[in-house]
């Protein structure tokens, strides 16, 4: 479980094909520490296991299932990855409950400046418009943010300086794919209000 509050942006230094899997090794600095073997870490809001810890490194190997239902898949060398530890239960909720079960792809279709505000349109794929509301919550990479418009399949969010800063959304361009995660809370509310009036 995840908060969607996203630490840092670690630097994806190799992505090796093995046998029964693909090999992601993550420069990091913040995320590293009191990091176990074991551990879930949201990577671009994808929950993975740590599967080996170096020197200022992570290592995390994804299936090809992973791959093929989220933007890991194009995530090359070199480029950049939200990172986040997972919730401790000591600790404060930032931002909402994030499962690091993605949902699905969608696409940039708007990243631009008006004034002061910078505006960031999504188109999300066919079928998960129900669980969107105006002020409702989504995880976008990883990063817990608030649904300022929604017109059928496409989604308006404002983004603040410091998701800018901290996060890799400022290197992301028009047609780019970013994991989704809808509210969790919407998911199960929709199976037992459907459950109820079967």
């Amino acid at each position: 479980m995840f908060t969607g509050i996203v630490e840092e942006k670690g630097r994806v230094l190799s992505c090796e094909e093995r046998a029964g899997s693909w090999r992601y090794r993550v420069g990091v600095e913040v995320v590293g520490a009191g990091v176990s073997l074991g551990d879930s870490v949201a990577v671009n809001g994808c929950c993975l296991t740590v599967v080996e810890i170096g020197e200022g490194v992570l290592s995390f190997d994804v299936l090809e299932e992973t791959r093929r239902l989220t933007n890991l898949r194009d995530i090359a060398v070199g480029r950049s990855v939200n990172l986040e530890r997972s919730l401790r239960f000591d600790g404060r909720v930032g931002g909402h409950f994030v499962s690091g079960h993605i949902d699905g792809v969608g696409e940039i279709k708007t990243l631009r400046t008006e004034g002061k505000d910078v505006i960031l349109e999504i188109e999300i794929p066919d079928g998960f418009e129900k669980y969107l509301v105006y002020k409702g919550c989504i995880a976008i990479d990883g990063m817990s943010l608030t649904v300022a418009k929604v017109e059928d399949r496409l989604i308006t969010i404002w983004l603040i300086p410091h998701t800018l800063e901290v996060t890799t959304i400022g290197e992301r361009s028009e047609g780019d794919s970013v994991n989704l995660e809808f509210d969790l809370i919407a998911k199960y509310t929709e199976k037992i209000v459907a459950q109820r009036n079967a």
